[in-house]
């Protein structure tokens, strides 16, 4: 373990061997270095930490503590492999190219390896409530998961999310994107659970992708007729969900740097 305290974060780095996905796992644990108290903390697990450490995570908590913006709040950044494309998927469903392969067994790596050590390592018995977020691809599979384990989590948080994510190629003449997008298809299917939040970020720069021909950029469409399922499905649109559209919004880093301070004062101002 490595740890470093920048201020009022403490920052702990770790390596995970993790059986599941037969690698090491770096892991970053954030969390305020002045607690009193750490049981019933609330706990936000964040794909993609790599990308935390790129943004300067650890001074962007600091400023939001020393303007009282957010309450005391247990970061965990897990970093990801050369395989995203396969760890991060839909876990009950592949993609058109078969990705996804691992994304089971990310799951499993989840709730299985580094939760218990979480637990452990800093003798929490419980956590207040628990979140997940991610950036991109790292945004579906955080939304894949906390939407297959409801009651595990509170809310998701879906930076730029890879909504597009279908089992059947747009190229194919049959391609339907209100039946073949997998994560809009799961939430047509499956089962309200009222307590789940959910944050959306997107910026109209992400890309120029316009399947439809609308005038609207994919990222956009794809965020926006989620929402219109969760609407459907009985989630509030003010209440529920939160949704972000910066207009100098770009697919990376600075721009999820800029949007993850709403994220954390929506969900834990």
């Amino acid at each position: 373990m490595h740890s470093k305290k920048v201020g009022v974060i403490t920052s702990d780095n770790f390596i995970l061997k993790s059986e599941f996905l037969r690698r090491e796992v770096k892991v970053d644990c954030y969390l305020p270095a002045q607690l009193p108290d750490i049981q019933n903390i609330s706990l936000l697990l964040i794909n993609d930490g790599q990308d935390l450490v790129t943004m300067k995570f650890d001074e962007l908590l600091e400023r939001l503590y020393e303007t009282e913006a957010i309450t005391p709040l247990f970061c965990v950044g897990i970093h990801c492999s050369a395989d995203r494309k396969n760890e991060y998927g839909t876990a009950k469903i592949l993609d058109y190219k078969g990705r996804g392969a691992k994304a089971a067994l990310y799951t499993r790596f989840i709730f299985e390896e580094l939760l218990p050590f979480i637990r452990k390592t800093y003798g929490i018995q419980s956590f207040k409530e628990k979140s997940y977020a991610g950036f991109s691809l790292g945004g579906l599979s955080a939304l894949d998961i906390v939407w297959n384990h409801p009651h595990e989590f509170s809310r998701v948080g879906v930076f730029s999310g890879s909504l597009w994510w279908r089992d059947r190629d747009q190229a194919d003449e049959d391609f339907n994107e209100a039946t073949d997008r997998i994560m809009h298809r799961q939430v047509k299917e499956g089962v309200y659970a009222p307590w789940l939040k959910f944050f959306f970020e997107v910026g109209i720069l992400d890309e120029t992708a316009d399947r439809n021909n609308n005038g609207v950029i994919d990222a956009i469409d794809d965020t926006l007729s989620l929402i219109d399922e969760l609407d459907t499905k009985g989630y509030n649109r003010n209440k529920d969900i939160k949704y972000l559209e910066l207009s100098d919004g770009r697919h990376d880093v600075p721009t999820w740097a800029k949007a993850f301070p709403d994220f954390l004062k929506w969900g834990w101002g």
